[in-house]
């Protein structure tokens, strides 16, 4: 048992029948989804290629985002991951970095492109909700200073995937739960808890189960104090327009 809790070794499913007959649980979409998570155990995902760059928490992320039904992201100061070009994405983690090299900075970009790829996977592509400030999209770049117009045209282009909604909070906005900061709540099928991922200067923190709970009620807050979806379209496509004269 300590071995299965450590991650040292991978459950098999006659042990996880028998686990869920002492813990009680009866429950068949829970068995079905634990037993999934068990068959899954044993393999890699493409992030590990990553190892020596990704840090353990960033990839515990990675592989909840590519098992995710739906993300819903709150981004105060940044365009969210998924969202991002590659220029952008380079130029943001240089700047906020205090010890990656110019080439491990360019890995972790090609790590946050190859995450978008959940947005396009065949079946069900991930239901995407990104709500993002307008403060956001006034950031300059020095090394290229086109990189928000190809960034303001990124966001457009993605919005218009039918599983991505994009709304812009305004600058002039009323007072709202995510004044307390930035998060995305990471909702999963089968009756598995959702995670909620909080970053900062130290690094990532997770939220998990009902401790989540007033984060699905802090996005309900903010998707109704922010723009509606046509005119938050409306506004980037005018500042994209701006960013191009």
């Amino acid at each position: 048992m300590s071995k299965i809790e450590n991650a040292a070794l991978a459950i098999r499913p006659n042990d996880l029948a028998a686990l869920l007959k002492v813990y009680g649980v009866s429950d068949q979409e829970v068995y079905t989804a634990l037993d999934n998570l068990a068959k899954d155990a044993g393999k890699k995902g493409w992030w590990q290629t990553y190892s020596g760059i990704v840090s353990p928490s960033y990839a515990d992320y990675i592989s909840l985002e590519s098992d995710a039904e739906t993300i819903s992201a709150w981004s105060p100061l940044v365009i969210p991951g998924l969202l991002q070009t590659a220029a952008y994405a380079r130029e943001n983690i240089a700047g906020i970095t205090t010890f990656r090299t110019p080439e491990e900075v360019a890995a972790l970009a090609e790590v946050r492109l190859a995450r978008q790829s959940v947005l396009t996977r065949p079946g069900a592509p991930l239901e995407y909700w990104a709500i993002i400030h307008e403060a956001a999209l006034h950031q300059r770049f020095a090394v290229r200073p086109d990189t928000m117009r190809d960034q303001l045209r990124r966001l457009l282009d993605t919005a218009g995937m039918p599983n991505v909604t994009v709304q812009l909070m305004p600058l002039d906005c009323t007072s709202h739960p995510g004044v307390l900061g930035g998060f995305s709540l990471t909702t999963f099928p089968a009756r598995m808890p959702s995670v909620v991922l909080l970053e900062n200067v130290g690094g990532a923190a997770y939220v998990e189960g009902d401790d989540a709970a007033p984060f699905t009620k802090a996005f309900e807050r903010i998707r109704a104090t922010a723009l509606s979806v046509e005119d938050s379209l409306a506004r980037i496509a005018e500042m994209e327009e701006g960013q191009r004269k």
